[in-house]
Protein backbone atom coordinates (compact mmCIF):
# COMPACT_ATOMS: atom_id res chain seq x y z
CA UNK A 1 0.00 0.00 0.00
CA UNK A 2 3.05 2.39 1.14
CA UNK A 3 4.71 1.81 -1.78
CA UNK A 4 1.16 2.21 -4.21
CA UNK A 5 0.59 5.73 -2.66
CA UNK A 6 4.18 6.51 -2.90
CA UNK A 7 3.44 5.95 -7.00
CA UNK A 8 0.41 7.68 -7.21
CA UNK A 9 2.31 10.51 -5.30
CA UNK A 10 5.04 10.86 -7.69
CA UNK A 11 3.17 10.36 -11.17
CA UNK A 12 1.04 13.26 -10.07
CA UNK A 13 4.12 15.63 -9.49
CA UNK A 14 5.18 16.44 -13.26
CA UNK A 15 1.94 18.06 -14.13
CA UNK A 16 1.89 20.33 -11.06
CA UNK A 17 5.65 20.78 -10.47
CA UNK A 18 6.44 21.05 -14.57
CA UNK A 19 5.61 25.01 -14.79
CA UNK A 20 7.21 27.63 -12.85
CA UNK A 21 5.82 30.89 -12.93
CA UNK A 22 5.94 34.00 -10.79
CA UNK A 23 3.86 37.44 -11.24
CA UNK A 24 4.63 41.08 -10.23
CA UNK A 25 2.78 44.56 -10.96
CA UNK A 26 4.49 48.22 -10.80
CA UNK A 27 2.04 51.04 -10.58
CA UNK A 28 2.38 53.64 -13.58
CA UNK A 29 -0.37 56.14 -12.49
CA UNK A 30 1.03 59.59 -13.37
CA UNK A 31 2.65 61.90 -10.91
CA UNK A 32 1.90 65.11 -12.52
CA UNK A 33 -0.59 66.72 -15.14
CA UNK A 34 -0.19 64.86 -18.36
CA UNK A 35 -2.54 64.62 -21.79
CA UNK A 36 -4.52 61.47 -22.49
CA UNK A 37 -4.68 59.10 -25.08
CA UNK A 38 -7.79 58.24 -26.90
CA UNK A 39 -9.46 60.88 -27.91
CA UNK A 40 -8.26 63.49 -30.01
CA UNK A 41 -11.14 66.18 -28.56
CA UNK A 42 -9.02 66.41 -25.27
CA UNK A 43 -7.99 70.13 -25.50
CA UNK A 44 -6.82 69.78 -21.79
CA UNK A 45 -4.24 67.51 -19.43
CA UNK A 46 -5.90 65.31 -16.78
CA UNK A 47 -4.47 65.85 -13.00
CA UNK A 48 -7.15 63.65 -10.98
CA UNK A 49 -6.27 60.12 -10.95
CA UNK A 50 -9.73 57.86 -10.47
CA UNK A 51 -8.17 54.72 -10.19
CA UNK A 52 -4.42 53.74 -10.05
CA UNK A 53 -3.28 51.71 -13.48
CA UNK A 54 -0.50 49.27 -13.75
CA UNK A 55 1.99 47.51 -15.57
CA UNK A 56 2.20 43.96 -14.96
CA UNK A 57 4.21 40.77 -15.59
CA UNK A 58 4.00 37.18 -15.41
CA UNK A 59 6.81 34.69 -16.27
CA UNK A 60 6.43 31.20 -17.16
CA UNK A 61 8.80 28.56 -17.33
CA UNK A 62 8.17 25.37 -18.70
CA UNK A 63 9.38 21.72 -18.45
CA UNK A 64 12.29 22.35 -20.50
CA UNK A 65 13.76 25.72 -18.58
CA UNK A 66 12.58 28.11 -21.20
CA UNK A 67 10.96 31.13 -19.78
CA UNK A 68 8.34 33.21 -21.51
CA UNK A 69 7.12 36.43 -19.73
CA UNK A 70 4.10 38.06 -20.93
CA UNK A 71 3.10 42.23 -19.91
CA UNK A 72 0.09 43.53 -19.85
CA UNK A 73 -0.87 47.48 -19.60
CA UNK A 74 -3.52 49.73 -18.61
CA UNK A 75 -2.50 51.65 -21.66
CA UNK A 76 -4.05 52.67 -24.76
CA UNK A 77 -0.80 51.40 -26.28
CA UNK A 78 3.47 51.57 -26.58
CA UNK A 79 4.80 51.26 -30.35
CA UNK A 80 6.94 48.98 -31.56
CA UNK A 81 10.20 51.03 -30.63
CA UNK A 82 9.64 51.11 -27.11
CA UNK A 83 8.36 47.43 -27.11
CA UNK A 84 11.87 46.22 -29.16
CA UNK A 85 13.76 48.49 -27.06
CA UNK A 86 12.49 46.81 -23.68
CA UNK A 87 12.68 43.22 -25.23
CA UNK A 88 16.35 43.55 -25.85
CA UNK A 89 16.74 44.79 -22.79
CA UNK A 90 14.46 41.78 -21.18
CA UNK A 91 16.84 39.66 -23.46
CA UNK A 92 20.63 40.89 -21.85
CA UNK A 93 19.29 40.95 -18.61
CA UNK A 94 17.49 37.67 -18.59
CA UNK A 95 17.94 36.04 -21.72
CA UNK A 96 14.56 35.30 -22.72
CA UNK A 97 14.31 35.26 -26.90
CA UNK A 98 12.24 37.91 -28.40
CA UNK A 99 9.50 35.50 -29.65
CA UNK A 100 9.01 35.12 -25.37
CA UNK A 101 8.24 38.16 -24.47
CA UNK A 102 4.73 39.47 -25.25
CA UNK A 103 3.39 43.35 -24.75
CA UNK A 104 -0.59 43.72 -24.82
CA UNK A 105 -2.23 46.79 -23.88
CA UNK A 106 -5.55 47.18 -22.40
CA UNK A 107 -6.60 50.08 -24.75
CA UNK A 108 -7.82 52.25 -21.78
CA UNK A 109 -8.30 55.74 -23.24
CA UNK A 110 -8.55 57.14 -19.70
CA UNK A 111 -4.48 56.91 -19.79
CA UNK A 112 -1.58 59.34 -20.19
CA UNK A 113 -0.22 59.50 -24.02
CA UNK A 114 2.81 56.91 -24.56
CA UNK A 115 5.72 58.20 -26.91
CA UNK A 116 4.91 60.75 -29.06
CA UNK A 117 2.65 62.90 -28.53
CA UNK A 118 2.13 63.02 -32.10
CA UNK A 119 -1.58 63.82 -33.40
CA UNK A 120 -3.11 65.39 -30.06
CA UNK A 121 -0.02 68.17 -30.25
CA UNK A 122 -2.47 70.20 -32.60
CA UNK A 123 -4.55 70.61 -29.79
CA UNK A 124 -1.78 71.48 -27.06
CA UNK A 125 -1.26 75.52 -28.63
CA UNK A 126 1.16 77.78 -26.44
CA UNK A 127 1.82 74.71 -23.75
CA UNK A 128 2.67 71.90 -26.20
CA UNK A 129 6.90 71.86 -25.25
CA UNK A 130 5.49 71.60 -21.32
CA UNK A 131 3.20 68.66 -22.35
CA UNK A 132 5.49 67.25 -24.94
CA UNK A 133 8.21 67.20 -21.43
CA UNK A 134 5.87 65.62 -19.02
CA UNK A 135 4.83 62.71 -21.76
CA UNK A 136 8.94 61.93 -22.58
CA UNK A 137 9.01 61.65 -18.54
CA UNK A 138 6.16 59.47 -18.26
CA UNK A 139 7.20 57.50 -20.82
CA UNK A 140 11.05 56.77 -19.46
CA UNK A 141 9.20 56.32 -16.34
CA UNK A 142 6.61 53.49 -17.61
CA UNK A 143 9.94 52.06 -19.51
CA UNK A 144 11.73 51.68 -16.09
CA UNK A 145 8.59 49.97 -14.50
CA UNK A 146 8.02 47.35 -17.38
CA UNK A 147 11.17 46.16 -17.09
CA UNK A 148 11.30 46.50 -13.05
CA UNK A 149 7.91 44.22 -13.16
CA UNK A 150 9.18 41.84 -15.59
CA UNK A 151 12.62 41.25 -13.62
CA UNK A 152 10.25 40.69 -10.13
CA UNK A 153 8.46 38.22 -12.43
CA UNK A 154 10.97 36.49 -13.43
CA UNK A 155 13.02 36.25 -10.37
CA UNK A 156 9.73 35.25 -8.64
CA UNK A 157 9.43 31.86 -10.49
CA UNK A 158 7.96 28.81 -8.29
CA UNK A 159 6.61 25.76 -8.71
CA UNK A 160 3.43 26.07 -10.39
CA UNK A 161 0.29 24.46 -11.74
CA UNK A 162 -1.46 25.93 -14.72
CA UNK A 163 -4.95 25.42 -16.01
CA UNK A 164 -7.06 26.75 -18.64
CA UNK A 165 -10.68 27.52 -19.53
CA UNK A 166 -13.31 29.98 -20.89
CA UNK A 167 -16.52 31.53 -20.04
CA UNK A 168 -18.62 34.49 -21.86
CA UNK A 169 -19.20 38.00 -20.94
CA UNK A 170 -22.02 40.02 -23.19
CA UNK A 171 -21.57 43.61 -22.72
CA UNK A 172 -19.58 44.04 -25.92
CA UNK A 173 -21.50 45.49 -29.19
CA UNK A 174 -20.40 45.88 -32.58
CA UNK A 175 -20.30 49.74 -32.45
CA UNK A 176 -20.19 49.59 -36.34
CA UNK A 177 -23.40 48.72 -36.12
CA UNK A 178 -24.13 51.89 -34.46
CA UNK A 179 -25.58 54.29 -37.81
CA UNK A 180 -25.42 51.49 -39.82
CA UNK A 181 -27.90 48.99 -38.44
CA UNK A 182 -27.41 46.95 -42.16
CA UNK A 183 -24.05 46.06 -41.09
CA UNK A 184 -23.50 42.49 -39.52
CA UNK A 185 -22.35 42.77 -35.84
CA UNK A 186 -20.04 39.96 -34.95
CA UNK A 187 -18.59 40.22 -31.54
CA UNK A 188 -16.27 37.75 -29.48
CA UNK A 189 -17.96 37.13 -26.13
CA UNK A 190 -14.93 34.50 -24.79
CA UNK A 191 -13.71 35.12 -21.53
CA UNK A 192 -10.24 33.03 -21.40
CA UNK A 193 -8.44 32.54 -18.74
CA UNK A 194 -5.30 31.28 -17.42
CA UNK A 195 -5.34 30.08 -13.81
CA UNK A 196 -1.67 29.74 -12.41
CA UNK A 197 -1.35 28.08 -8.71
CA UNK A 198 1.16 27.12 -6.38
CA UNK A 199 1.27 23.61 -5.62
CA UNK A 200 -0.16 23.73 -2.59
CA UNK A 201 -3.16 25.54 -4.45
CA UNK A 202 -3.01 29.01 -3.85
CA UNK A 203 -3.81 31.29 -6.45
CA UNK A 204 -1.20 33.19 -7.72
CA UNK A 205 -1.64 34.60 -11.37
CA UNK A 206 -4.94 35.42 -13.37
CA UNK A 207 -4.34 35.87 -16.80
CA UNK A 208 -8.08 37.05 -18.34
CA UNK A 209 -8.96 38.38 -21.79
CA UNK A 210 -12.17 40.03 -23.39
CA UNK A 211 -12.28 41.42 -26.85
CA UNK A 212 -13.79 45.23 -26.36
CA UNK A 213 -12.84 48.78 -26.00
CA UNK A 214 -12.23 50.05 -22.44
CA UNK A 215 -14.25 53.40 -23.84
CA UNK A 216 -16.63 53.66 -21.10
CA UNK A 217 -15.61 57.52 -19.80
CA UNK A 218 -13.84 59.85 -21.87
CA UNK A 219 -13.36 63.16 -19.17
CA UNK A 220 -10.54 63.68 -17.74
CA UNK A 221 -10.29 61.22 -15.12
CA UNK A 222 -7.21 58.41 -15.46
CA UNK A 223 -8.41 54.78 -14.74
CA UNK A 224 -8.45 51.47 -16.15
CA UNK A 225 -11.70 51.41 -17.35
CA UNK A 226 -13.96 48.09 -16.95
CA UNK A 227 -10.56 46.28 -17.31
CA UNK A 228 -9.24 48.07 -14.70
CA UNK A 229 -11.53 47.65 -12.13
CA UNK A 230 -12.08 44.08 -13.34
CA UNK A 231 -8.18 43.24 -12.06
CA UNK A 232 -8.96 45.41 -8.77
CA UNK A 233 -12.19 42.99 -8.07
CA UNK A 234 -10.15 39.82 -8.92
CA UNK A 235 -7.40 40.87 -6.78
CA UNK A 236 -9.75 41.66 -3.92
CA UNK A 237 -11.26 38.25 -4.36
CA UNK A 238 -8.37 36.09 -4.33
CA UNK A 239 -5.83 37.59 -2.18
CA UNK A 240 -2.07 37.59 -3.22
CA UNK A 241 -3.06 36.87 -6.58
CA UNK A 242 -1.94 39.28 -9.57
CA UNK A 243 -4.91 39.71 -12.11
CA UNK A 244 -3.70 40.87 -15.74
CA UNK A 245 -5.94 41.28 -18.79
CA UNK A 246 -5.47 40.56 -22.10
CA UNK A 247 -6.93 42.92 -25.10
CA UNK A 248 -8.64 41.01 -27.54
CA UNK A 249 -9.61 41.52 -31.19
CA UNK A 250 -11.97 44.43 -29.77
CA UNK A 251 -11.43 47.16 -32.19
CA UNK A 252 -14.89 47.52 -33.61
CA UNK A 253 -16.97 46.22 -30.33
CA UNK A 254 -17.57 48.99 -27.44
CA UNK A 255 -19.19 48.53 -24.33
CA UNK A 256 -22.83 49.77 -24.51
CA UNK A 257 -24.18 51.50 -23.22
CA UNK A 258 -21.61 53.50 -21.66
CA UNK A 259 -20.60 57.41 -20.72
CA UNK A 260 -21.49 57.01 -16.58
CA UNK A 261 -19.48 56.55 -14.05
CA UNK A 262 -21.33 53.63 -12.59
CA UNK A 263 -20.67 51.43 -15.86
CA UNK A 264 -16.73 51.60 -14.97
CA UNK A 265 -17.89 49.50 -12.00
CA UNK A 266 -21.12 47.20 -13.29
CA UNK A 267 -18.54 46.12 -16.08
CA UNK A 268 -15.78 45.65 -14.16
CA UNK A 269 -17.97 43.99 -12.06
CA UNK A 270 -19.62 41.91 -14.87
CA UNK A 271 -16.02 40.40 -16.48
CA UNK A 272 -14.05 39.45 -12.93
CA UNK A 273 -18.27 37.52 -12.54
CA UNK A 274 -17.38 35.73 -15.52
CA UNK A 275 -13.65 34.90 -14.72
CA UNK A 276 -14.70 33.38 -11.19
CA UNK A 277 -17.02 31.22 -12.81
CA UNK A 278 -14.49 29.92 -14.98
CA UNK A 279 -11.84 29.61 -12.04
CA UNK A 280 -14.89 27.59 -9.97
CA UNK A 281 -15.38 25.23 -12.98
CA UNK A 282 -12.95 21.79 -13.75
CA UNK A 283 -10.47 23.84 -15.25
CA UNK A 284 -8.21 21.67 -18.10
CA UNK A 285 -4.35 21.40 -16.69
CA UNK A 286 -1.99 22.58 -19.27
CA UNK A 287 0.98 19.90 -19.38
CA UNK A 288 3.58 19.75 -21.35
CA UNK A 289 5.73 22.57 -22.68
CA UNK A 290 5.32 26.46 -24.20
CA UNK A 291 6.29 26.36 -27.76
CA UNK A 292 7.15 30.15 -28.69
CA UNK A 293 6.84 31.47 -32.28
CA UNK A 294 7.16 34.94 -33.81
CA UNK A 295 6.37 36.35 -37.29
CA UNK A 296 6.66 39.57 -38.97
CA UNK A 297 4.72 40.59 -42.03
CA UNK A 298 4.66 43.37 -43.81
CA UNK A 299 1.69 45.16 -44.44
CA UNK A 300 1.04 47.44 -47.63
CA UNK A 301 -0.51 50.61 -47.61
CA UNK A 302 -3.03 51.74 -51.07
CA UNK A 303 -0.83 53.99 -53.15
CA UNK A 304 -1.61 57.73 -52.83
CA UNK A 305 0.09 60.86 -55.23
CA UNK A 306 1.72 64.01 -54.01
CA UNK A 307 -1.06 65.88 -56.10
CA UNK A 308 -3.96 64.11 -54.05
CA UNK A 309 -2.17 65.40 -50.80
CA UNK A 310 -1.95 68.95 -52.29
CA UNK A 311 -5.63 69.05 -53.40
CA UNK A 312 -6.24 68.12 -49.71
CA UNK A 313 -4.02 70.41 -47.73
CA UNK A 314 -6.36 73.31 -49.44
CA UNK A 315 -9.49 71.46 -47.87
CA UNK A 316 -11.60 73.52 -45.06
CA UNK A 317 -11.67 70.32 -42.88
CA UNK A 318 -8.98 70.65 -40.21
CA UNK A 319 -8.32 67.03 -39.96
CA UNK A 320 -8.29 66.06 -43.91
CA UNK A 321 -5.63 69.14 -44.05
CA UNK A 322 -3.54 68.15 -41.33
CA UNK A 323 -2.95 64.41 -42.42
CA UNK A 324 -2.64 66.17 -46.51
CA UNK A 325 0.07 68.18 -44.50
CA UNK A 326 2.13 65.51 -42.53
CA UNK A 327 2.08 63.52 -45.81
CA UNK A 328 3.80 66.34 -48.35
CA UNK A 329 6.25 66.52 -45.06
CA UNK A 330 6.96 63.06 -45.30
CA UNK A 331 7.46 63.64 -48.95
CA UNK A 332 9.82 66.41 -48.97
CA UNK A 333 11.92 64.62 -46.26
CA UNK A 334 12.40 61.19 -47.35
CA UNK A 335 10.97 61.34 -51.38
CA UNK A 336 8.44 58.97 -51.00
CA UNK A 337 4.77 58.58 -48.57
CA UNK A 338 5.29 55.34 -46.35
CA UNK A 339 4.45 52.18 -47.84
CA UNK A 340 4.66 48.92 -45.64
CA UNK A 341 4.67 48.30 -42.11
CA UNK A 342 5.93 45.90 -40.23
CA UNK A 343 3.34 43.36 -38.34
CA UNK A 344 4.24 41.74 -35.48
CA UNK A 345 2.37 38.03 -34.87
CA UNK A 346 3.11 35.61 -31.73
CA UNK A 347 1.72 31.94 -30.94
CA UNK A 348 2.47 30.41 -27.68
CA UNK A 349 1.04 27.08 -27.82
CA UNK A 350 0.68 25.22 -23.97
CA UNK A 351 0.92 21.98 -24.31
CA UNK A 352 -1.84 20.49 -26.14
CA UNK A 353 -4.35 22.74 -24.44
CA UNK A 354 -4.62 25.69 -25.69
CA UNK A 355 -2.37 28.56 -28.18
CA UNK A 356 -2.31 32.25 -27.38
CA UNK A 357 -1.59 34.28 -30.88
CA UNK A 358 -1.25 37.84 -30.38
CA UNK A 359 -1.28 40.54 -33.19
CA UNK A 360 -0.34 43.85 -33.58
CA UNK A 361 -2.56 46.78 -34.03
CA UNK A 362 -6.31 47.27 -33.45
CA UNK A 363 -7.97 44.17 -34.51
CA UNK A 364 -11.31 43.88 -35.66
CA UNK A 365 -12.86 40.78 -34.45
CA UNK A 366 -13.20 39.21 -38.29
CA UNK A 367 -9.78 37.73 -37.25
CA UNK A 368 -10.60 36.47 -33.89
CA UNK A 369 -12.94 34.74 -35.43
CA UNK A 370 -11.49 33.43 -38.45
CA UNK A 371 -8.21 32.14 -36.40
CA UNK A 372 -10.57 30.26 -34.01
CA UNK A 373 -12.67 28.90 -36.45
CA UNK A 374 -9.67 27.07 -38.17
CA UNK A 375 -7.82 26.41 -35.24
CA UNK A 376 -10.43 25.42 -32.50
CA UNK A 377 -12.63 27.44 -30.46
CA UNK A 378 -12.34 25.50 -27.20
CA UNK A 379 -8.18 25.79 -27.91
CA UNK A 380 -7.49 29.48 -29.56
CA UNK A 381 -7.45 32.54 -27.52
CA UNK A 382 -6.92 35.47 -29.97
CA UNK A 383 -5.30 38.99 -28.38
CA UNK A 384 -4.89 41.72 -30.53
CA UNK A 385 -3.15 45.22 -29.48
CA UNK A 386 -0.23 43.45 -29.13
CA UNK A 387 3.96 44.61 -29.28
CA UNK A 388 2.65 47.36 -32.01
CA UNK A 389 -0.69 49.55 -31.42
CA UNK A 390 -0.37 51.60 -34.49
CA UNK A 391 -3.95 51.59 -35.98
CA UNK A 392 -6.54 49.71 -37.20
CA UNK A 393 -6.40 46.77 -38.44
CA UNK A 394 -9.13 46.21 -40.63
CA UNK A 395 -10.20 42.44 -42.23
CA UNK A 396 -11.12 42.70 -45.88
CA UNK A 397 -14.98 43.07 -45.20
CA UNK A 398 -15.01 45.98 -43.24
CA UNK A 399 -12.04 47.41 -45.28
CA UNK A 400 -14.84 47.08 -47.85
CA UNK A 401 -17.72 48.56 -46.00
CA UNK A 402 -15.16 51.74 -44.74
CA UNK A 403 -15.23 54.07 -42.14
CA UNK A 404 -13.33 54.77 -39.44
CA UNK A 405 -11.98 51.36 -38.59
CA UNK A 406 -12.19 50.66 -42.08
CA UNK A 407 -8.81 53.08 -42.16
CA UNK A 408 -10.48 56.80 -42.14
CA UNK A 409 -8.86 56.77 -38.34
CA UNK A 410 -5.49 56.70 -40.09
CA UNK A 411 -6.24 60.20 -41.33
CA UNK A 412 -5.27 61.45 -37.47
CA UNK A 413 -2.00 59.90 -37.57
CA UNK A 414 0.98 59.69 -39.86
CA UNK A 415 0.52 56.74 -42.45
CA UNK A 416 -0.90 57.70 -45.89
CA UNK A 417 -4.28 56.17 -45.81
CA UNK A 418 -6.33 53.18 -46.03
CA UNK A 419 -4.77 49.55 -46.08
CA UNK A 420 -4.53 47.79 -49.53
CA UNK A 421 -7.21 45.20 -50.53
CA UNK A 422 -4.59 42.18 -49.12
CA UNK A 423 -4.25 43.04 -45.47
CA UNK A 424 -6.13 40.36 -44.41
CA UNK A 425 -4.68 37.61 -46.60
CA UNK A 426 -0.66 39.08 -45.30
CA UNK A 427 -1.61 38.92 -41.94
CA UNK A 428 -3.62 35.44 -42.46
CA UNK A 429 -0.65 33.84 -44.29
CA UNK A 430 1.64 35.04 -41.06
CA UNK A 431 -0.80 33.36 -38.48
CA UNK A 432 -0.76 30.50 -40.50
CA UNK A 433 3.21 30.40 -40.21
CA UNK A 434 3.24 31.10 -36.81
CA UNK A 435 1.01 28.68 -35.63
CA UNK A 436 2.63 25.84 -37.60
CA UNK A 437 5.94 26.40 -36.01
CA UNK A 438 4.35 25.66 -32.58
CA UNK A 439 2.92 22.63 -34.06
CA UNK A 440 -0.52 23.82 -33.94
CA UNK A 441 -2.59 22.22 -36.57
CA UNK A 442 -5.74 23.94 -38.13
CA UNK A 443 -8.61 22.52 -40.85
Amino acid sequence: MRRLFLFLTLAALPAAAAWKAGAAAENISPNEPIWLAGYASRDKPASEVRQEIFAKALAIEDSTGAVSVIVTLDLVGIRRDMAEDIASQVTKDHGIPRERIIFNASHTHSAPVVGSAGNYEYRMGADLEKNRAAIARYTAAVREKIVAAIGRAVRSREAAALSFEQGFAGFAVNRRRVGHREYPGPVDHDVPVLAVKSTAGALKAILFGYACHNTIMADYTIHGDYAGYAQHYLEERHPGAVALFVQGAGADSNPLPRRKPEQLQRYGATLADAVDEVLGKNMKPVEGRLRAAMETVEVRFAPHTKAEFEQRAKSSDERDRRHAERQLAQLAKEGKLIETHPYPIQAWRFGDTFTLTTLAGELVVDYSLRIKSNYGWDTTWVAGYSNDVFGYIPSARVLKEGGYEGGDAFYFGSFPGHFAPDIEDRIWAGVGRAFERTGAAGK
